[in-house]
C-alpha cells in the first residue's frame, strides 16, 4: 500500500514504433505488472515511490532503445482530475483483476467441492499446481492494489477457505506416513547439528531455519551416514536417512522441521513451497521463483571450497529469500 500525505504521482508518456507489434506488448505487460494505469493513449500513471521511479526510468531507456521516445514526470497534481478520482482509477482496475481471478477461485472450489461429495482422491493432490498458481497470482494482484480495494481482503479469505477444504481431502500418502511428533525448542538450544556432506537445498534451508527460529548458535557438522549410530545425545542429525528429523511421507526435511517445531511463521510457510518443489521434485506448487533459487544454491556448490563454507552461503541465500517474500 502506498501512503504518503501529500500525494504525489508519477506520470510516463512514451510512443513505441508499430512494428513489430510484439515491442508494444511487451511495453504494456510490463506497465501491467508494475500496477501502472492508462490516463490517456500511452499515458500511465503510479503512485510516486522509489521503486516506481527506478521502473519508469528503466522503462524510458528501453523505449528508447526500441527506436521510440518516451519521458515521465513528478507532479502533485494532475489539474483536469482530483486525487480521489486517480484513486479510483485503480480501485477500479484492481476490482476487474480480483473479478477475474474469483472466476478461477469458482472453478477450484467447484472442484475440491466435488471431491468432498464422495469422488475417490488420488495420492498426488490434483488441485495442488492450481492453488499455487492462484495464490501468487492474489499475491501479486495485492501488490498492484495500492489503495487496498475490499476485494483483495475477501478474495483472499476465500483461497484461505478453499485451502483449508482441501488440505482436509484424504491423501493416501499422508495417511500412510508416520505422524510427526512435537518437539520442544527449549530442548534443542546449544546443541550439534549433523547432516550429509556437500549441502544442498533441503539442509541449506534447514539449517536456515534452525538457526532462525530454533538455535541462533547452532553449530553445524557433517558426517558420514555411516557414522549415525555413534552419535551423542547432544548431537542432533537432520536430512540423512534414519536421521531424527529428515523426510517423512511427501515432506521435506524443512516441511518436517517446521511441523516438528510448530513454526507458525507464514513467510516460512511460502519458503516451504519453494524447499518443496526443489528437494522432492514432484511439482506440488509450482513455484516460478523456484530454478532462480536453485541455480544460485548450485553456484555455491561450484565455487565453495568446504562443506561449511557452502551452508553458511546457502543460509544467507535463504534469509535473502526470507526477506524478500516477508510482508
Amino acid at each position: 500500500m502506498v501512503k504518503s500525505k501529500n500525494r504525489e504521482w508519477l506520470l510516463i508518456f512514451y510512443t513505441v514504433p508499430s512494428r513489430p507489434v510484439s515491442n508494444r506488448m511487451k511495453i504494456w505487460r510490463k506497465l501491467a505488472k508494475a500496477g501502472a494505469v492508462p490516463l490517456k493513449d500511452a499515458v500511465y500513471i503510479l503512485p510516486a515511490s522509489d521503486e516506481h521511479y527506478e521502473f519508469f526510468q528503466w522503462l524510458v531507456e528501453e523505449v528508447k532503445s526500441m527506436g521510440g521516445d518516451g519521458a515521465f514526470v513528478k507532479s502533485s497534481e494532475i489539474m483536469t482530475m482530483e486525487d480521489a478520482a486517480i484513486r479510483d482509477l485503480f480501485l477500479q482496475h484492481a476490482e476487474r483483476e480480483y473479478r477475474n481471478l474469483e472466476k478461477s477461485l469458482d472453478v477450484l472450489e467447484r472442484k475440491v467441492q466435488s471431491v468432498r461429495k464422495g469422488t475417490k482422491m488420488p495420492a498426488r493432490d490434483p488441485f495442488a499446481g492450481m492453488s499455487a498458481r492462484l495464490s501468487r497470482e492474489l499475491s501479486e494482484m495485492r501488490k498492484r492494489d495500492f489503495f487496498q480495494s475490499p476485494s483483495g481482503a475477501v478474495m483472499q479469505k476465500r483461497l484461505q477457505a478453499i485451502e483449508t477444504g482441501r488440505r482436509g481431502l484424504g491423501r493416501s500418502a499422508q495417511a500412510t506416513a508416520e505422524p510427526i511428533a512435537p518437539k520442544r525448542i527449549s530442548q534443542y538450544k546449544s546443541r550439534i547439528w549433523v547432516t550429509r556432506k556437500k549441502p544442498f537445498v533441503d539442509r541449506m534451508a534447514s539449517a536456515w531455519l534452525i538457526r532462525k527460529f530454533i538455535d541462533k548458535d547452532a553449530v553445524f557438522k557433517f558426517i558420514e551416514e555411516r557414522e549415525l549410530n555413534g552419535l551423542n545425545g547432544r548431537t542432533v542429525s537432520f536430512d540423512m536417512q534414519n536421521a531424527e528429523f529428515t523426510h517423512a511421507g511427501d515432506l521435506c526435511t524443512f516441511e518436517v522441521l517446521i511441523k516438528s517445531f510448530g513454526i507458525e511463521d507464514k513467510t516460512v510457510r511460502k519458503m516451504a513451497e519453494i524447499v518443496h518443489d526443489l528437494d522432492v521434485k514432484d511439482d506440488k506448487y509450482e513455484i516460478a521463483e523456484a530454478p532462480g533459487v536453485e541455480n544460485i544454491l548450485r553456484g555455491i556448490g561450484k565455487t565453495a571450497k568446504q562443506d561449511a563454507d557452502a551452508l553458511e552461503q546457502g543460509m544467507a541465500v535463504f534469509e535473502m529469500v526470507y526477506q524478500s517474500l516477508a510482508r
